[in-house]
C-alpha cells in the first residue's frame, strides 16, 4: 500500500490555512499535490532507441560480425535498456530536467482549469501546485491577479515552499505558501461584502 503524501492532520492544517487566508481577501486559494505529473513511459523507449541505434557502428567497423548477428545484438540491447530504464528508480532520473519542468507546468495549468479557478466571480483564483516526483512547485494566478501582482512575488513564495519540501516538510511549506498567497491577495483584493467561498478548502491529491 502506498503511504499517504499528507496525513489527515496535515490536510486539516492546510484547510485551516486556506480558510484563514481567505478571510482577509476576496481571492480564492486552491491547493493540489501530485505524486508526479507524468509517468514518462516513453522516456525509457526513447533512450533505448538511441542506445540501440549506436550499437551497430562499432560492430560494423571493428568486428567481422554478420549483419544478422548485429541486428540481434541491437534488438537485445534495445530490450535490455528499455527494461532497465523502465524501473521506477531509474525512469525519473532518466527524464531530462527541462522535460520534467515543462510537464509539471502543463499539469499545473491543467489543474487550474480543471478545478475552475478561471471561473471565480472576480477572476481572483490562485492555485498552489506541487509535483513531488519532479520536485516542482508553482503558483498559478488568474488574469485579475496577474495584472496586479508581479511574478517575482510568487517566485519568492515558491522558493520558500520548495526549500520546505526538500527538507521533508511538505505540509509546512504548503501552509506557509498559502499564508503568503493570502497576504499578497489581501493587499490587492480585500474582502468584499457578501463574499462567498467559491472553491473547496481541502487539498487535492492526485
Amino acid at each position: 500500500m502506498v503511504s499517504p503524501v499528507l496525513s489527515d492532520r496535515d490536510r486539516a492544517r492546510i484547510r485551516d490555512a486556506v480558510a484563514a487566508a481567505e478571510k482577509t481577501t476576496a481571492g480564492e486559494i486552491f491547493t493540489v499535490v501530485a505524486r508526479s505529473s507524468d509517468d514518462y513511459r516513453f522516456v525509457p523507449l526513447f533512450w533505448a532507441t538511441i542506445v540501440a541505434l549506436l550499437v551497430p557502428l562499432p560492430l560494423i567497423f571493428l568486428t567481422r560480425i554478420g549483419v544478422l548477428d548485429i541486428y540481434l545484438i541491437q534488438l537485445v540491447v534495445f530490450l535490455a535498456a528499455a527494461t532497465v530504464l523502465s524501473l521506477p528508480a531509474l525512469r525519473f532520473p532518466a527524464v531530462p530536467g527541462p522535460m520534467k519542468k515543462a510537464r509539471a507546468h502543463a499539469a499545473a495549468v491543467e489543474q487550474f482549469l480543471a478545478h475552475g479557478l478561471h471561473m471565480t466571480e472576480a477572476r481572483t483564483g490562485v492555485l498552489v501546485f506541487v509535483s513531488l516526483a519532479e520536485r516542482y512547485a508553482e503558483i498559478v494566478a488568474d488574469a485579475g491577479i496577474a495584472a496586479k501582482v508581479a511574478q517575482p512575488v510568487w517566485d519568492e513564495a515558491i522558493a520558500a515552499l520548495t526549500r520546505e519540501i526538500a527538507a521533508g516538510r511538505l505540509a509546512d511549506g504548503l501552509v506557509a505558501a498559502i499564508g503568503r498567497a493570502g497576504a499578497v491577495l489581501a493587499e490587492h483584493f480585500p474582502p468584499r461584502p457578501r463574499d462567498r467561498n467559491e472553491l473547496a478548502n481541502d487539498v487535492v491529491l492526485i
